[in-house]
């Protein structure tokens, strides 16, 4: 097979042309093609007026060698890679039980650690795996209970419980990670297998969206208690179990249990979400090595998606082969800070997403159509501890907490969102009331003064940078425009620090993993990470 890149064709194209523009691109009859599938398709708008979708493709031919002969210097013809995901490990016969070992345990169901717990029971080690939360349909009865009626459960919410943070989110499933093994695509052929649609196989920015998130955890959930897996929900680790080495580090020998129980443990994937606040201070506390992390602050930002895709697809917006349009800004801003567009969501809504009581944070999703009124993206300002939150290894989790505090009084104490409107925003003014443009939040707006809950150089570098993303997305600081604070759960603050191994620095056999332990920046980069502790965990339990 042949991978041949960057073919373009126009919107509308017949079906029969892609076979031709593959023939002709290869300078090969189209006879002698057995057959090709779509790897990957995406569209190019740079030219409004002629949009076209932008082909990877693999292709059958007769003969192979020629054609890569012929073409040996042009970089958009190669041999198509092998993408088989191959197991580093299994467990040995009669495992756990004939070797009198312990099971590995994973804490936390998020994409980390439901990946993780999948590749593990693949290798026959029928993990542990922990959660604080509820199972994913109670938990989003919880979650409602919050956008509907304001009512918190800080155990179950949009942070915690079956699926992560992720399963409320736009659910995007691409990421910028380096993947020479190709674990994403691993990741993407389980999501199908469990029920994600086919289309996240090929998409250039494939998502799935909250619905079938549920469905494809739950699926997911399934097969790893087939193949002897075990789940304990609204179980919280609270504590570790460290035995001193020769050397200065220690050993983990179990996690002692909010209930007050102790699970017996010796490999322990820490596979906890970036709002694992109350875990991060106990880590801390245990001595487990743990540093402060760059992070962002600011806001969510709503427009209509017809202006969106207006904009960015001229008269070709609402093509079906383009869906709802997306965007990516950045600014780097005279008072040396870079503003940023975060977590877009095309055709979605703003959420409340908070997990601490008397607190207001703010997060964007989607349904797999995407086909809500509104498009909402993250304005945000990035921050570094050096500079903004010098306080130590847990500053920049204080640094949240007073903003999402100061965002929950300005928002009148009952987690509605303090909102206003880019014309006040700009202007230096609270806004009173809303223009043409509806916020989608719930269980309410305010309407107020956003620099009350919000450092006053991001107020200053996003003062400066709407107008220049006004020019680059036409209406985007549109004087109606809805923004709605605060954006403070950008990424963990924290980095649980590992070594070459995956394990701690400083705590054997503990394995931080994915975004909360700062190795990671959403769903499948995240889920790539839970695979690769995986399998050192693996290759650590079959070497003993």
């Amino acid at each position: 097979m042949l991978r041949l890149s960057g073919l373009s064709l126009p919107l509308d194209h017949p079906a029969e042309a892609l076979a031709q523009a593959i023939a002709a691109r290869l300078g090969v009859p189209a006879e002698s093609l057995r057959g090709f599938t779509v790897f990957r398709r995406g569209n190019d708008a740079r030219k409004r007026t002629a949009i076209v979708l932008v082909y990877t493709v693999d292709v059958d031919l007769a003969d192979e060698a020629e054609v890569l002969a012929r073409l040996a210097g042009d970089k958009d013809v190669k041999p198509t890679p092998d993408m088989t995901y191959r197991f580093v490990a299994q467990a040995p016969a009669g495992w756990p039980e004939r070797q009198q070992a312990l099971r590995p345990v994973v804490i936390g169901a998020g994409p980390c650690g439901l990946m993780a717990g999948l590749v593990l029971a693949q290798m026959g080690l029928r993990p542990i795996i922990l959660d604080r939360g509820k199972i994913v349909r109670e938990r989003t009865k919880d979650t409602w209970g919050l956008w509907r009626r304001g009512e918190l459960n800080p155990d179950s919410n949009v942070q915690f419980g079956e699926g992560g943070a992720g399963t409320f989110s736009d659910g995007k499933l691409y990421c910028r990670v380096k993947d020479p093994r190709f674990l994403g695509r691993k990741v993407l052929e389980e999501f199908v297998k469990a029920g994600a649609p086919d289309d996240i196989l090929w998409q250039a920015h494939p998502h799935i969206g909250t619905f079938r998130l549920v469905t494809m955890v739950e699926s997911i959930r399934r097969t790893i208690e087939d193949l002897g897996g075990e789940y304990r929900w609204q179980t919280r680790v609270d504590d570790l179990e460290l035995t001193p080495l020769p050397d200065g580090r220690q050993r983990l020998r179990g996690l002692h249990l909010h209930d007050g129980s102790f699970l017996e443990a010796d490999h322990v994937i820490m596979a906890v979400g970036h709002s694992a606040r109350p875990t991060f201070e106990m880590l801390h506390r245990r001595g487990v090595h743990i540093e402060a992390k760059p992070f962002s602050i600011g806001v969510r930002i709503e427009h209509p998606q017809s202006w969106v895709d207006r904009a960015r697809y001229g008269a070709c917006a609402g093509h079906p082969d383009l869906g709802a349009a997306a965007y990516a800004l950045t600014h780097h801003c005279a008072n040396g800070r870079t503003v940023y567009s975060f977590c877009m969501c095309p055709g979605g809504r703003v959420v409340a997403a908070t997990s601490e009581v008397g607190r207001v944070v703010t997060n964007g999703m989607s349904q797999y159509s995407r086909a809500e009124f509104n498009a909402n993206s993250g304005l945000v300002v990035a921050i570094d501890p050096a500079r903004d939150y010098p306080g130590g290894p847990l500053a920049g989790i204080e640094f949240q907490r007073h903003w999402e505090s100061l965002a929950f009084e300005a928002g009148g104490g009952t987690y509605a969102a303090p909102g206003q409107t880019v014309g006040d925003f700009l202007a230096g003014r609270a806004s009173t009331a809303l223009g043409e443009v509806t916020p989608s939040y719930k269980p309410g707006v305010t309407m107020t003064d956003l620099s009350r809950c919000l450092p006053g150089y991001a107020v200053e570098a996003m003062r400066e940078a709407l107008p220049v993303f006004g020019r680059q997305i036409a209406r985007y600081d549109h004087p109606d425009v809805v923004m709605t604070g605060v954006e403070t759960r950008t990424s963990s603050p924290v980095r649980v620090t590992r070594g070459a191994d995956l394990q701690s620095l400083n705590v054997e056999r503990l394995f931080p993993a994915g975004e909360g332990a700062g190795y990671a920046g959403g769903i499948l980069s995240a889920a790539i990470d839970g695979i690769k502790v995986a399998e050192a965990v693996a290759r650590s339990i079959v070497a003993q």
